[in-house]
C-alpha cells in the first residue's frame, strides 16, 4: 500500500486515475488535510512542521502504508525529512519532477499558484542542481486569480490560466508546474517549451519506494 498525503480533495482523483493508468494493483491510501496548507501560507512551512510529521504517521498507522507520497509542494520538505521519524520512505511529490527539469537546461521558469509555493520549490531546484552538477538560473512568477479558480472547484478555469502563463515563457529550456493542482493545464498549452508537472513522476516514484523490499 501507498499511503497519500494531500493539502486538497481535488487531487485525490487525478492520483487515483494515474494509479488505474500505469500502476494498476497498486493500493492507495488518501489522506487529505487542508490545514495544513492554509497555515503553512500563513506562518510558513516550518510552523506546520510537527503535524505534517503527525498527519504523515497516521498515515501509516491506519492502513500499514510502505511508502507516503506527499502531494504538495508547499510542505514537500518538511514531509521529506519525517522519513526518519515515521520510519518508511516519504517521498516528496514534486522531487522527481525538479531532477528532470535541471536537467533540461539552464533556464528554468518556475509557475505557481500560491506564493508559499515558491521558495520550497526553488531551494529544490538548487537542491537537484547541485547533485546533477548542473548550474541552472530559475526565475518564478504566481500566475493571478488561478488559485482562486482552484480553491473554487474550477479546474478546468485555473488550468486556462496556468497554460496561458505558459505559453507567454519564451526564454527558457522548461517550465516547471510547482504544485499538483496545475498539471491540467497540459491540456491547454500551446508552448514549444518542455512543460513538467509532478504528479505522474511523483507517483512512480512512491509507488517504487512502496514495492521495494523492507531493510
Amino acid at each position: 500500500m501507498l499511503a497519500l498525503l494531500h493539502t486538497s480533495p481535488l487531487h485525490v482523483p487525478v492520483f487515483d486515475a494515474l494509479r488505474d493508468e500505469h500502476h494498476p494493483g497498486l493500493e492507495l491510501s488518501h489522506s487529505v488535510a487542508p490545514d495544513l496548507l492554509a497555515r503553512a501560507r500563513r506562518d510558513g512551512p516550518e510552523a506546520v512542521s510537527g503535524d505534517v510529521t503527525a498527519a504523515l504517521r497516521r498515515s501509516v498507522a491506519d492502513g500499514g502504508a510502505r511508502a507516503v507520497l506527499c502531494t504538495c509542494s508547499t510542505i514537500g520538505e518538511v514531509a521529506e525529512r519525517a522519513a526518519g521519524e515515521i520510519g518508511v520512505p516519504v517521498v516528496r511529490g514534486d522531487r522527481p519532477m525538479a531532477a528532470e527539469a535541471v536537467t533540461a537546461g539552464p533556464r528554468v521558469a518556475v509557475l505557481a499558484t500560491v506564493e508559499s509555493t515558491l521558495p520550497p520549490t526553488l531551494a529544490l531546484l538548487d537542491d537537484e542542481a547541485r547533485r546533477a552538477d548542473r548550474p541552472i538560473r530559475a526565475r518564478a512568477r504566481v500566475v493571478p486569480d488561478a488559485w482562486t479558480r482552484f480553491a473554487a472547484g474550477d479546474i478546468e478555469g485555473c488550468a486556462r490560466l496556468v497554460a496561458a502563463a505558459a505559453d507567454a515563457v519564451t526564454d527558457a529550456d522548461v517550465i516547471v508546474l510547482a504544485q499538483a493542482s496545475m498539471a491540467s493545464a497540459a491540456r491547454f498549452t500551446t508552448t514549444a517549451v518542455p512543460m513538467l508537472s509532478s504528479p505522474r513522476p511523483g507517483l512512480a516514484a512512491a509507488a517504487r519506494s512502496a514495492r521495494a523490499p523492507l531493510g
